[in-house]
């Protein structure tokens, strides 16, 4: 089979409009939660979220195309454009039949959805707008951005709840493994701090109240955690063969060396008890790239600041590395940019990348109470400096679907 690496990378998320500034300020220990913007949220027992700061769609698209995007779409196609500037791809050299894109969503256009259904009830179906469907649909990133480009190649959405940008990635691994694509644009996008997605989650009581205090409501694996956060944004990586990459002369910021999937078959919502399936997703990936629990010195934890998420994820970490668990940086990213949903796994694949490349683990703010059934090293408040050789990214859903993404050093 190819061997897969990562030549681009692009993200649009609350802390930066780049892969480059989110990182530097990951690193700061930075948070981007604050209070709602985007609506009046006054009456919403949560009143704060992750949200991308200006953000104007007129820097990647003309006006009219913005308007018939949703903006989980908008944000899509400004990382999908950052990720292959960096990358160098040059579309106009790429045989296009060869280039695929597989960029999901969980949710899709929750915007769009709201405004339509609000039109329809108010002033009738002849009002309905005629982009309403191509708008809201979760597979429409992807179509949009092979647009863009011309790339002919596989092209679709995985939806997978808040693991759908990790199965996108794999996918996208296995489509270049064997041989069916050189290139692949992969990744995820999400726009759900809406009025209804924000009542929703509250319905379920799976979002931090924590309002007065917005850039400590998400404290993933500490002891005082009531919830996640909201966020919102896009990551999308550029994965190519290594063979094509090399003879283009692209720069690699790491080997996408392996993955592993599994279910839960246990809960629309919780997770499995001692994260049972999380547990067989790492073990997965761990064989599929060929690591051993030692070789593994970083973990970016799905770590979504929920009592049930995060202690049985540190129990199923424990389960899978026994005695090399102690010695692994593990890390949330969602500590400082919420909870992306179905972007995360791109983003939090982005982070691991950086930290190859850096020698740098970005920290887990908000650290301030140890929770006894989270016991291991969660990298607390501050980064730290170690040469990363092997990680693993974490990704979990609601319906009980689990991924870890298997990431070495390249040489």
């Amino acid at each position: 089979m190819n061997r897969v690496v990562i030549t681009g990378i692009g993200a649009v998320t609350p802390l930066a409009l780049t892969a480059e500034e989110t990182w530097a300020r990951l690193v700061r220990g930075e948070s981007g939660v604050a209070e709602i913007t985007h609506f009046d949220a006054s009456d919403f027992d949560t009143r704060i979220a992750a949200q991308v700061p200006s953000f104007d769609p007129a820097n990647y698209m003309d006006r009219k195309e913005a308007r018939r995007m949703d903006r989980f779409c908008q944000l899509a196609m400004a990382a999908a454009i950052q990720a292959v500037e960096d990358a160098v791809l040059q579309p106009e050299k790429r045989d296009k039949d060869r280039v695929g894109v597989v960029v999901s969503s969980g949710i899709g256009g929750m915007l769009t959805y709201e405004n339509e259904v609000r039109k329809l009830i108010e002033k009738g179906p002849r009002r309905v707008s005629p982009f309403f469907i191509p708008m809201m649909i979760s597979d429409i990133a992807a179509g949009q951005i092979s647009m863009r480009f011309g790339f002919r190649g596989p092209n679709y959405a995985t939806t997978s709840a808040c693991a759908s940008s990790a199965n996108a990635l794999v996918d996208a691994l296995r489509l270049i493994q064997h041989g069916e694509a050189d290139v692949i644009i992969a990744g995820g996008a999400e726009a759900a701090v809406t009025p209804l997605g924000i009542a929703g989650f509250n319905a379920m009581k799976a979002l931090s109240t924590r309002n007065d205090e917005p850039e400590k409501a998400s404290r993933p694996f500490d002891a005082g955690r009531d919830g996640f956060v909201m966020g919102e944004g896009a990551g999308v990586l550029v994965l190519e063969s290594l063979d094509h990459a090399q003879k283009r002369g692209a720069k690699i910021y790491g080997e996408f060396a392996g993955a592993g999937m599994s279910a839960d078959a246990y809960h629309l919502t919780a997770p499995a008890p001692e994260g049972a399936g999380a547990q067989v997703a790492m073990r997965h990936a761990l064989r599929d790239a060929g690591f051993s629990p030692a070789d593994v010195d970083h973990i970016n934890a799905h770590g979504t600041s929920t009592p049930a998420n995060d202690k049985n994820e540190s129990l199923a970490i424990a389960a899978v590395f026994g005695d090399a668990a102690d010695a692994i940086h593990i890390n949330s990213t969602k500590s400082m940019i919420g909870h992306l949903l179905g972007a995360s796994g791109a983003v939090e694949a982005i982070a691991v990348l950086q930290a190859i490349v850096s020698g740098t683990i970005h920290p887990t703010i908000n650290q301030e109470q140890p929770d006894p059934d989270c016991p291991l090293n969660y990298t607390a408040n501050s980064a730290v400096e170690r040469q990363v050789d092997a990680a693993l990214s974490n990704s979990f859903g609601f319906g009980g679907h689990n991924v870890s993404l298997a990431f070495r050093r390249f040489a």
